[in-house]
């Protein structure tokens, strides 16, 4: 397959990498001191599953230098989504269907203002991985999957063509005939963990391991389970309790990207995450006061930790 990756961080580095190394024509558009580190030696994955290195030759420097593609992967922060939508419009890879990997469940809303709905897959992927310098990605865990799903009979030939290019990398993929379920169900968490590490500013250990801390972690989920019912997606009503369970089966050093993001005083994904949960719950009348909360308390801190803090 052609493919181009658009973000050459954690999760597109890592995926885009081991597309590459089965024989895919991979390309990434990166940018800063990490595209001037992967053109001069490649993009080097460093993974318990066996590190992999990438031609210097496979980065450009943006969206409009990419050629035509039999798939775009999109692995931007959420706040680039729109830039990156709206680049992807005018571009030589036109109508190419497009899978996001961003977290959340705004991000194919916002694709789909500037492509056409009939190009926008759904996906999402489970892994934690990050660069760790420029150039280099590192891949925390044995866990790399990728879940994705056609949203119209037009995709099915690309989403099959997909999974064959990611069971030869050795990437643990599945398809999905509900895709934006599995979305939401990934948003609950992610949500839960987000917010609860990044608000106690520590692992998932500490936050599920104290009476008050752990009821937080559970009111967010059932706050954002409570969204998706009311957005038409069928989760049940002990769908975060089951979650919660699941946490408890995490390695209690196990944190979140946005909790790293506000230790080392970048930007945050909060609008997407806890403050699109409150945002949305508003539009729609439903209770999301814990998420509010969570989205008040770090707000400072959105676009990086404040001068003087």
């Amino acid at each position: 397959m052609r493919i181009a990756v658009v973000g050459a961080g954690g999760v597109g580095g890592y995926f885009g990498a081991r597309l590459a190394a089965a024989g895919h024509e991979v390309t990434f558009v990166a940018r800063g001191r990490h595209l001037e580190a992967v053109r001069r030696s490649g993009l080097l994955v460093r993974s318990p599953l066996g590190d992999v290195r990438t031609s210097p030759d496979a980065f450009v420097d943006s969206v409009a230098r990419l050629g035509a593609a039999d798939l775009v992967v999109v692995a931007v922060k959420l706040w680039d989504t729109e830039d990156v939508a709206g680049q992807l419009a005018s571009s030589n890879v036109g109508t190419a269907p497009v899978l996001s990997l961003q977290n959340g469940v705004h991000k194919d809303t916002v694709l789909r203002r500037h492509l056409p709905d009939t190009s926008v897959l759904g996906g999402v992927c489970f892994i934690s991985a990050f660069i760790e310098e420029p150039g280099v990605v590192r891949h925390n865990g044995a866990l790399q999957k990728m879940v994705f799903g056609a949203r119209h009979a037009s995709q099915e030939t690309v989403v099959g063509d997909l999974l064959a290019a990611c069971r030869e990398a050795g990437i643990d993929a599945e398809t999905s005939a509900g895709i934006d379920r599995v979305i939401w169900e990934k948003f609950v968490f992610l949500v839960g963990l987000s917010a609860t590490t990044a608000a106690v500013r520590r692992p998932i250990g500490v936050v599920r391991s104290h009476d008050r801390s752990r009821a937080l972690l559970r009111e967010i989920m059932e706050e954002t389970v409570a969204l998706a019912q009311a957005s038409g997606v069928p989760l049940d009503d002990t769908f975060a309790e089951r979650q919660l369970a699941f946490c408890d089966t995490l390695p209690a050093d196990m944190t979140s990207s946005m909790h790293n993001d506000l230790e080392n005083g970048n930007r945050l994904e909060l609008p997407w995450l806890s403050g699109g949960v409150a945002d949305l719950a508003d539009r729609l009348g439903v209770p999301a006061p814990r998420n509010r909360t969570v989205a008040d308390i770090l707000a400072p801190y959105v676009l990086g930790t404040p001068a003087g803090a």
